[in-house]
């Protein structure tokens, strides 16, 4: 087994029991089969960079290094994960009757979505631990981040996605070189075949949360976003929900930095944005819930949110009840008209996933839970490009005159 040189990690700890797992080498689930996170030794952290290190960098995720748990003698697999903007949407924040109104475009990393960051550290690491083959379920952006970084790191990957991932989604896997196939089913049912060929396989299983180092790629998203508003953060943030590690990793560095003392002012309002066609931890949190239960019937076009049971629910809750957050879902029609009207008003092509969460904030502004003196953040988390969009068929003849009136 491949032991790692330290970095500051100190412990990775059962997420159910507290349990601790020695850092540096291979873990998937802890013995109890819940989530593994990483711990730092965040004193030693705080002594050896400062804010003011971090400002020179280069504007790319690695800038956070300290923050990550990939040792100093480990050369990142990385495909240039630059830093993503935040973009103003005032024409739609005036339509919904919002006050500041930002979006994250996570659209603008390697193979275009967030899923990018994840990949590249649990690659870089996989990579660093002697793994030589890897294996993913997938809504479809997860595969693509697997097979580009897996080629990049010159290991084998195997990506399943359920039957109807959107097309360009599907061809980007098997184009970045990765064993790729579709199974009739939901993602569940795709990592039930990853599950069941480990033992034939010999492949890493890399199912969400199941190895504790996507986590923490993730976490430069909030690393990024904090020392873009300044070192303070918004008053709520919506992110599009499917497994949930996203809203884990933030919260978890939001509570990092907070014990560092790098943040200024309170920690954001959390929401989890997820369809009514699949919203298990929506309906375990307006219940009140600690567990999430299987969502029966997954009716969702909306891709990244379509986990009926997400293994981190549990975690996902926690951090709505923490942050004095919430679940909202939305309708999947109200959705691609946002999609839609955001793109024309604003020139921001946002994924379906963003656009949830442009219909999350529309119902929570009337419901009242969010205000027009709250600082909203919404995340859109991949290329609007990877999604299909309605085709144009306006046409011209060369050879008759045109009616410009008509156009």
């Amino acid at each position: 087994m491949t032991a790692l040189s330290p970095s500051f990690v100190t412990h990775l700890e059962c997420s159910e029991t507290g349990e601790h797992h020695p850092a540096g080498i291979l873990h998937g689930l802890s013995q109890a089969g819940a989530p593994l996170l990483a711990h730092y030794d965040l004193e030693a952290l705080a002594k050896a960079v400062t804010k003011e290190d971090i400002a020179k960098r280069p504007p790319d995720m690695w800038r956070y290094r300290e923050f990550l748990p990939i040792p100093p003698d480990i050369e990142p697999v990385s495909l240039g994960e630059n830093m993503t903007p935040l973009i103003a949407v005032p024409k739609t924040a005036a339509r919904l009757g919002a006050g500041e109104v930002v979006v994250k475009d996570e659209g603008r990393l390697p193979t275009g979505s967030f899923k990018g960051r994840g990949m590249a550290v649990a690659v870089t690491m996989a990579k660093a631990l002697g793994i030589k083959r890897m294996a993913i379920p997938t809504a479809g952006n997860a595969g693509s981040g697997l097979a580009a970084y897996a080629s990049r790191a010159g290991i084998e990957s195997f990506v399943f996605t359920p039957s109807d991932t959107p097309e360009v989604t599907a061809s980007e896997i098997a184009f970045h070189g990765a064993h790729a196939w579709m199974v009739d089913g939901l993602v569940g049912d795709c990592a039930k075949v990853v599950a069941d060929g480990v033992d034939e396989m010999g492949w890493f299983d890399l199912t969400t949360l199941k190895e504790p180092y996507r986590v923490e790629g993730k976490k430069t998203m909030g690393l990024e976003m904090a020392e873009q508003y300044g070192w303070t953060l918004p008053d709520v943030i919506f992110f599009p929900t499917g497994g949930g590690v996203c809203l884990i990793a933030m919260w978890k560095v939001f509570k990092e930095l907070k014990e560092i003392g790098w943040l200024e002012g309170p920690l954001p309002r959390m929401v989890a944005v997820q369809s009514t066609g699949c919203g298990p931890i929506v309906k375990a949190f307006d219940e009140g819930k600690r567990d999430v239960e299987t969502w029966p019937d997954v009716t969702t076009n909306i891709h990244g949110v379509r986990v009926p049971n997400p293994l981190g629910g549990r975690l996902v809750l926690d951090v709505l009840y923490d942050s004095n957050g919430f679940g909202t879902a939305v309708d999947d029609d109200a959705v691609v008209s946002a999609r839609a009207q955001v793109c024309a008003e604003e020139g921001l092509h946002l994924c379906p996933e963003g656009a949830a969460c442009v219909v999350a904030l529309e119902q929570e502004i009337k419901s009242g839970r969010v205000s027009a003196g709250d600082r909203v953040l919404v995340f859109n988390s991949a290329s609007g490009l990877k999604s299909p969009m309605p085709p144009m068929n306006n046409r011209l003849d060369k050879g008759k005159a045109v009616d410009y009136k008509a156009l």
